[in-house]
């Protein structure tokens, strides 16, 4: 393997400083941190869950009052209980990807379902397993990877961390292409549980990998209206070798009661080329810290976030990229759509050093209230000290049009319809770049049926 963790870590990242003292211990944290810890083991994993741990004990829960969090209020999460739920698979239903039918892993509840996943259709040179289903030769591999990626230390990064019983593993050795696209789905239950998914991927240099990571809620004889709180803290690692390409889509689904707080760390070598398909659509609250780290030259690194919520949700996305190396390009757009009295937030860094000469970086954040009392929060930030450059960023917040809307009237369509035309255009930017067909259809349709999104 070529992948070198940079000397130089993300600036101003959402690590939270090992400053408090005993007597200001944050019980609730601790209360959570009691509930996930795993069982005493020997061992590196062991260790690293200990590590995970004692930094958990010593940090707090970020309040509103941490400029990383000062939109998205996590109050009232720490009024709920939650407990440790077993994998249930009775009254399980999903949508198969049928690009992926034979190359998924399935976790309910943070526990591996082997009876729900298929792994038979893939080609020598790549490993998807659970990582308590690897030799034992394997899983020391996997030793120099799980959990080193930049921001580990972030508080409920450690939390999942010091919570790791089992992951998701993906690993492409050196050169090999996979057609296939690989479904990773973490369903999580109804009931008051909390669950930590975990994903690792390694992409040796010159390697080639669709993945699709999904979360959602368990459906079947429960309907809708009935769905339960719970609580998913999820943590994805991907280490993208020299020369290597990895599509990443990142479908949240959660039910509507849910908190989602979710980490994706990447760490880009040189000449590697990364995409990720962020799509934003269920749970009450929901956060994605989206970190790359440039370790390498001439990477090309490709960002699309759709946010598409309503009621009175509030979803939250931030992204930092560190460009630390000569001739990189990066373009990021992230859209929302945002109805009745939801609430989106959208940070987007990107950190261009003195090193990172000839880079060409681009943000663009777009957003489309429905509704006069739907609220978005945008702050879109380039950090330069490199002099031969070209960047830009940007932010729109706009509403539907009425005379787009008359325009659609005049042609036969009725109000309603014509409403619906123009929010599916918006989101279409984003959903059609998805390189697996059947996931495409999927959200496109759901988009499509959102009937609260057209009402004001």
């Amino acid at each position: 393997m070529s992948i070198q963790v940079s000397p130089s870590p993300i600036p101003n990242s959402n690590v939270v400083s090992l400053t408090t003292t005993l007597l200001d211990k944050d019980v609730y944290l601790t209360e959570l941190l009691n509930l996930v810890i795993a069982p005493k083991t020997e061992g590196w994993l062991q260790d690293l869950r200990e590590g995970a741990a004692s930094w958990v004990r010593h940090s707090t829960i970020p309040t509103t009052r941490e400029e990383e969090w000062r939109f998205t209020d996590l109050s009232s999460l720490r009024k709920l209980q939650f407990n440790v739920e077993t994998g249930n698979f009775a009254s399980l239903e999903f949508d198969i990807l049928p690009e992926a039918a034979n190359s998924r892993l399935v976790f309910v509840n943070g526990v591996f379902a082997p009876e729900l996943s298929a792994v038979t259709d893939l080609p020598s040179g790549i490993v998807v397993s659970n990582l308590a289903g690897l030799p034992v030769d394997e899983r020391e591999n996997v030793k120099q990877y799980l959990a080193q990626a930049e921001g580990a230390q972030e508080v409920f990064t450690a939390l999942n961390t010091a919570g790791i019983t089992d992951a998701a593993v993906v690993w492409v050795k050196k050169n090999v292409v996979v057609e296939t696209p690989i479904h990773l789905l973490f369903i999580s239950g109804e009931t008051a549980t909390i669950s930590q998914p975990r994903c690792l991927v390694v992409a040796e240099g010159g390697s080639q990998v669709t993945l699709v990571e999904e979360y959602t809620n368990r459906r079947g004889a429960e309907s809708a209206e009935k769905e339960g709180v719970y609580f998913t803290n999820a943590v994805t690692e991907i280490w993208v070798g020299d020369n290597a390409d990895v599509s990443h889509t990142r479908v949240e689904r959660e039910g509507a009661e849910a908190f989602h707080i979710g980490k994706t760390a990447i760490a880009q070598a040189r000449d590697s080329r990364y995409t990720c398909h962020a799509i934003t659509l269920g749970a009450k609250l929901s956060r994605h810290n989206l970190e790359i780290l440039q370790t390498g030259e001439q990477t090309e690194t490709t960002l699309n976030g759709l946010t598409i919520i309503s009621g009175k949700q509030l979803s939250d996305t931030h992204s930092a990229i560190a460009l630390n190396y000569p001739h990189s390009t990066s373009k990021q757009l992230h859209k929302c759509i945002v109805g009745d009295r939801a609430h989106a937030v959208f940070n987007g860094k990107v950190f261009v050093p003195k090193p990172a000469q000839l880079t060409n970086a681009v943000q663009m954040n777009r957003n489309l209230l429905l509704s006069s009392k739907a609220r978005v929060d945008t702050k879109p930030q380039l950090e330069i000290t490199a002099d031969n450059v070209k960047c830009a960023h940007g932010a729109t917040v706009s509403q539907l049009e009425d005379d787009e809307i008359f325009y659609l009237q005049s042609r036969g369509i009725d109000e309603n319809d014509a409403r619906k035309l123009l929010i599916n255009a918006f989101a279409a930017e984003v959903i059609n770049q998805i390189p697996v067909t059947s996931l495409r259809e999927i959200l496109l349709n759901t988009v499509n049926n959102l009937k609260s999104l057209t009402n004001d």
